[in-house]
């Protein structure tokens, strides 16, 4: 059940990806961040109040958002600022680089979330689980080797250095998303968080960009704006379902999560006209296969 919500989520942060790319074409990046953040914050609002004001009406359902205190509201806030640091990176070097060099790099995150997953919470997998992560792991890396075929190298590109610090950062907020699902309810850390990110990138874009805003690159609205957070909330609300359920390893959730970059990878084919899909085509095959691998173990 677990690894299914997984493919879910996946498949909702490929779109989730897709409505990024759309979005900051042209455009300015922290206020499209800003305005996907308060959509989010919207969806979650009336759940949020409804829980406060007439308990009794969303009482023993999933969409039920409790208030545990200020100490348990301290722990998300802190996830809050993880994911905020990492959007922030990801969404300059999203919108700078192309979205099928982007994505690969971002899948990395895995790699990561492992070792922490192995060293702190002390995870096992079986044999053909191993061999299905090791699988999708060695191809997620001959996929971020691709870029250099677009004269993209570490050497020379910030925004290749941006989606690696965004991916680091991610892959830390994976590992404290398993400490705060085991603990505390997986809705009011879903709900709340994505009030806390408007309250933190609020002075980000007060004082960062509204000063550079006629020196910068102009803010245009698109429609595409809103629709980054309501395929995000759906990722992340599979995401922390398939968290809590007894037995869930977050090693193979992160990998198999990370997975959207197949759906990123066709847009940027097809949506978006990217070059060099032939060689990248193979790596996915590799991906695909290693995820597959990973569902039977």
């Amino acid at each position: 059940m677990w690894v299914t919500l997984a493919i879910i989520s996946a498949l909702f942060l490929g779109i989730y990806d897709i409505s990024r790319k759309k979005s900051l074409e042209n455009n300015a990046v922290l206020p499209v961040l800003f305005f996907s953040t308060i959509t989010g914050a919207v969806l979650f609002s009336p759940f949020i109040i409804i829980s406060a004001v007439t308990p009794f009406v969303l009482s023993g359902t999933m969409f039920y958002v409790p208030f545990s205190g200020l100490h348990v509201h301290a722990y998300i806030f802190l996830k809050s600022c993880i994911v905020a640091s990492s959007w922030i990176l990801t969404f300059f070097a999203i919108k700078h680089l192309p979205l099928t060099t982007a994505s690969p790099i971002r899948s990395t995150a895995p790699v990561w979330t492992l070792m922490g997953a192995l060293a702190i919470f002390g995870e096992r997998l079986s044999t053909v689980q191993w061999a299905g992560l090791v699988i999708s792991l060695v191809f997620f890396y001959l996929f971020t080797l691709s870029g250099r075929r677009e004269g993209l190298s570490l050497k020379n590109n910030k925004w290749l250095w941006f989606m690696i610090a965004g991916t680091l950062l991610g892959s830390v907020s994976a590992l404290y998303d398993k400490f705060l699902i085991k603990r505390f309810d997986k809705m009011e850390v879903q709900a709340w968080f994505s009030v806390y990110q408007v309250v933190i990138l609020s002075p980000v874009l007060l004082f960062l960009w509204y000063p550079q805003r006629k020196t910068s690159t102009p803010f245009t609205w698109k429609w595409n704006i809103p629709f980054i957070a309501f395929f995000l909330v759906f990722a992340d609300f599979a995401y922390f379902w398939a968290l809590s359920i007894p037995g869930a390893l977050i090693s193979i959730i992160s990998t198999v999560r990370r997975s959207n970059v197949i759906v990123s990878f066709s847009a940027g084919v097809f949506l978006f006209k990217e070059k060099n899909a032939r060689s990248k085509m193979y790596y996915m095959v590799g991906i695909f296969a290693g995820i597959l691998i990973m569902y039977i173990g």
